[in-house]
């Protein structure tokens, strides 16, 4: 993946700056959408503002600090370089051809790593394993690997869990009853974080 130049030659990006961190023995994976300008300097994902909110969200999930985070957490994207500014400014989406040009290196990380749980931050996450479902629909509920909804923290394997994206820009939270949905995901997420990161320790 470090030496991809997929999306170089393609020209969709001038230049290919690979983001990923992880670990062999990480049980959870944590997908994003794509790294952003900040992330693609330091060459570390989750390393701007959106990523201090992410990280943060998941200590109230049930990590102690973002040290542990980063330790135990397979932290990748849907693209996995920096795909510029779009016309307002912002961060630009990858577009299909891009996440499908990528879309092999994701599937070699996950069948490498087997990540007992799968968190899935932002819309091209949410469209890779649930396509089809708006946020309200996604956020608060746990998933197996087709697609439906579980009800038990042991019936799937990989398990799911949707969170919105962390984004300033998003508006998405705004509204109280979606802030809810954000609270009720990290409080489904505690107990699935808990016991992998328990079993790793126990493993260590």
């Amino acid at each position: 993946m470090l030496a991809c130049t997929r999306c170089v030659d393609a020209g969709y990006l001038p230049k290919a700056a690979p983001v990923l961190r992880g670990y062999a023995d990480n049980r959870i994976m944590l997908i994003g959408q794509a790294p952003g300008a900040v992330e693609a300097v330091r060459r570390l994902p989750f390393q701007g503002k959106s990523g201090k909110v992410l990280i943060g969200w998941l200590i109230r999930a049930g990590f102690t600090s973002e040290t542990q985070v980063r330790r135990q957490v397979y932290m990748t994207s849907i693209t996995k370089c920096f795909p510029g500014k779009g016309s307002g400014g912002g961060d630009r989406r990858p577009g299909r051809a891009e996440v499908d040009l990528c879309r092999s290196h994701l599937d070699r990380q996950l069948a490498l790593i087997k990540p007992e749980l799968l968190i899935l931050v932002g819309g091209l996450a949410h469209e890779r394993f649930l396509p089809g479902l708006p946020l309200d629909a996604l956020v608060g509920r746990l998933f197996d690997l087709s697609g439906r909804e579980v009800a038990s923290l042991k019936r799937a394997r990989p398990l799911l869990v949707p969170l919105p994206h962390p984004s300033g820009a998003s508006r998405w939270l705004n509204p109280a009853e979606n802030r809810a949905l954000l609270d009720r995901a990290l409080r489904r997420l505690r107990p699935a974080v808990r016991s992998l990161l328990d079993a790793q320790l126990g493993d260590a």
